[in-house]
C-alpha cells in the first residue's frame, strides 16, 4: 500500500510496539504524536540544514573541493546535506572564488551515466518547490543540468543575506547551498547552532584543538572534521532538536529494540 496508509497502520496496531520513521519533521511529528496515543516507541530520523564550517586555516583549496558533494550529492534530496556553507570572513571572497569552479565541474548527467555525480529531482512537485525557495534569492552561480527529460534543478549556491531568510533557514530537499561569513569560533558555533535542526555538519580546520570545541559546541548528532563523512553503519546516527529521536545503526541502535527487565526470587 501508499506509504501514508501502512504507515498509519504501524503507528496504531497495538501489536506494533516499536515505530522507525525516516522522513520528513512534518511527518515525523505525526508519527510521534500517533505512537503517544498507545506509550509506543519510536525512533524518528528526520530533517536538517545542516552547517558546513569553514575556518581561514582550513585548507581552502581542498575544502571547497569537498563542498559541492557536501549538498548536491543526490541533487540535495537528503537530510544530512550541508545545505548551510559558514565561511570565515578574512578568507570569504577567495573561497567563493575557488568554490565557483568545483561547482560549474560538478557532474549532473544521467544517472545511468557512470560518470554523473548528481542526477534530477524526484518529482515536478519537488522541483516546484525548490524553484520557490530560488525565487528572488542572490544567486552567486550554478552549475549545469542536460536538456531533456528529468526534474532538473542545477547545482545552485546563493548569497545569504541574513539568518532569518528561508532559504536559509528551512530545509529545500534541493541542490541549492546558502553561504554566509562568520567573524570568529564564537560566532561561527553560534550561527551553526541556530537552527531548528541538528543531524549533521562539517568543520574545516587545521587546528585540532578548534577542531574538537568546536564538534562539542555545534549541537549535531554526526559531525566530521576535514570531511563529509555522516553514515557508517557501525557507528550512532541520529539528530538532535528537530531532526530526531534515537540512534540508528552502531552498538546503541539495538538497545531502542529491547526492554530492561528485573526479576526478584525469594531466598526463603
Amino acid at each position: 500500500g501508499e506509504g501514508p496508509v501502512v504507515g498509519q497502520r504501524f503507528v496504531t496496531h497495538p501489536l506494533v510496539r516499536k515505530v522507525c520513521f525516516t522522513g520528513s519533521t512534518a511527518v515525523g511529528k505525526q508519527v510521534l504524536a500517533g505512537c503517544a496515543e498507545s506509550v509506543k516507541r519510536c525512533t524518528l530520523e528526520l530533517g536538517g540544514k545542516s552547517a558546513n564550517v569553514i575556518f581561514a586555516d582550513a585548507d581552502l583549496a581542498r575544502a571547497a573541493a569537498a563542498a559541492p558533494a557536501a549538498v548536491f550529492d543526490n541533487a540535495g534530496q537528503d537530510c544530512c546535506a550541508r545545505s548551510r556553507l559558514l565561511v570565515q570572513r578574512s578568507v570569504y571572497d577567495e573561497f567563493l572564488g575557488l568554490l565557483e569552479p568545483a561547482v560549474l565541474g560538478f557532474r549532473a548527467l544521467d544517472p545511468a551515466d557512470p560518470r554523473s555525480e548528481m542526477g534530477p529531482l524526484i518529482s515536478a512537485g519537488q522541483r516546484a518547490v525548490v524553484e520557490g525557495y530560488l525565487a528572488g534569492a542572490d544567486v552567486a552561480y550554478t552549475g549545469s543540468v542536460p536538456d531533456g527529460p528529468g526534474h532538473w534543478v542545477p547545482p545552485t549556491v546563493v548569497l545569504a543575506a541574513s539568518t532569518k531568510e528561508r532559504i536559509w533557514r528551512e530545509e529545500v530537499f534541493g541542490p541549492v547551498v546558502a553561504v554566509l561569513p562568520f567573524d570568529d569560533e564564537a560566532d561561527a558555533v553560534a550561527l551553526a547552532n541556530d537552527s531548528d535542526y541538528g543531524l549533521s555538519g562539517s568543520v574545516f580546520t587545521s587546528d585540532l584543538g578548534r577542531a574538537l570545541r568546536v564538534s562539542r559546541a555545534i549541537q549535531a548528532g554526526n559531525l566530521s572534521v576535514n570531511s563529509h563523512s555522516a553514515v557508517r553503519y557501525w557507528t550512532p546516527f541520529g539528530g538532535y532538536k528537530q531532526s530526531g529521536l534515537g540512534r540508528e545503526l552502531g552498538p546503541d541502535a539495538p538497545q531502542a529494540f529491547t526492554e530492561e527487565k528485573n526479576v526478584f526470587f525469594s531466598q526463603d
